[in-house]
């Protein structure tokens, strides 16, 4: 990338909450508290279901993927976001931004991929009982979560290269806290066609059409429920379902209002926030709604501290 004055732009200048300066010693403690609540907490139930034999059907399987994907999704933004917050100067080599961007992307890709999974195996847990075990055979549920991880690794590559190889002259600050897509887009001089295309195309692909099809797996699980189940059997059905629910509309809804939004009606703040909401804060919620509610789960760590601290 050469400017137009024949100097190579190596660096990206970070001005990451530039609004909230006054905050910055209140959000690196924030930022740090959230960032180890989620390690530790997503951590432990990828622990829990490996080690207990009870969470091994294909709920938990997902289950501990996603955990696992939350895990690497912030730790790609959270740990620099931190050393930034205590620099007075934050920058960014071209190259670490260009590897941020690609881990952002692969890690969000997949956790829409593990979402849509996981609403599927609800859908043919409720919806398709007696088909259950043959839907979701083990090879089956391998062959989701790759396909996943794939899709992750195809869209990352392609969307970082055709967004990296524009032309960037002169301008080499981001006024964002991490490489997003539009900030880093912004500082292009040629013409952004491919990258908003690309841009686009992931939004489609992989937030409006996964949340369609996990809104399509509830409406059917819904009318199942409603039409054959008992008060008592609503009630479970719900519980088991509303975890999973809820975490999709933080996700999906965050996300959302952050890519869909016309770029006329946004401003760097904003943005910001948004952004700050769907990558740091909405990974803390995984382990919490999926442990208070969920009987399996508590049972779990109960047998796990039981054998292995209250034992010594």
């Amino acid at each position: 990338m050469v400017g137009d004055n024949g100097t190579a732009v190596t660096e990206f200048i970070l001005l990451g909450f530039s609004g909230f300066h006054s905050l910055r010693g209140p959000l690196f403690w924030g930022v740090l508290c959230i960032y180890l609540v989620t390690l530790l907490g997503n951590s432990l139930i990828v622990v829990l279901t490996l080690a207990d034999p009870a969470l091994r059907s294909p709920m938990y399987f997902f289950l501990r993927h996603f955990s696992l994907v939350e895990i690497l999704y912030t730790s790609t933004i959270a740990p620099r976001m931190l050393v930034d917050l205590l620099s007075p100067r934050p920058t960014i080599p071209l190259v670490s931004c260009f590897i941020q961007m690609y881990f952002f992307s692969f890690f969000g890709v997949t956790e829409c991929c593990l979402l849509t999974a996981m609403a599927y195996d609800r859908y043919a847990a409720i919806c398709r009982p007696l088909h259950y075990t043959a839907l979701m055979k083990p090879g089956a549920c391998t062959s989701m979560v790759g396909a996943s991880y794939l899709m992750g690794v195809i869209t990352g590559a392609i969307h970082s290269v055709c967004i990296f190889t524009l032309p960037f002259h002169g301008a080499n600050t981001i006024y964002h806290y991490m490489c997003d897509i539009m900030p880093v887009l912004r500082l292009a001089t040629a013409s952004t066609f491919r990258g908003e295309v690309g841009k686009l195309i992931i939004t489609i692909f992989f937030i409006v059409t996964p949340f369609m099809l996990i809104m399509t797996s509830y409406a059917c699980i819904l009318a199942t429920i409603l039409g054959v189940a008992t008060s008592q059997g609503r009630r479970k059905v719900f519980s088991t379902c509303s975890s999973h629910l809820f975490v999709v509309i933080l996700f999906f809804g965050s996300a959302s209002v952050a890519y869909l939004r016309p770029e006329s009606g946004s401003s760097v703040d904003t943005d910001q926030i948004y952004a700050f909401f769907y990558t740091v804060v909405t990974p803390m919620f995984n382990p919490f709604v999926y442990t208070l509610r969920n009987k399996e789960v508590t049972g779990a760590m109960k047998w796990l501290m039981h054998r292995y601290f209250w034992s010594l």
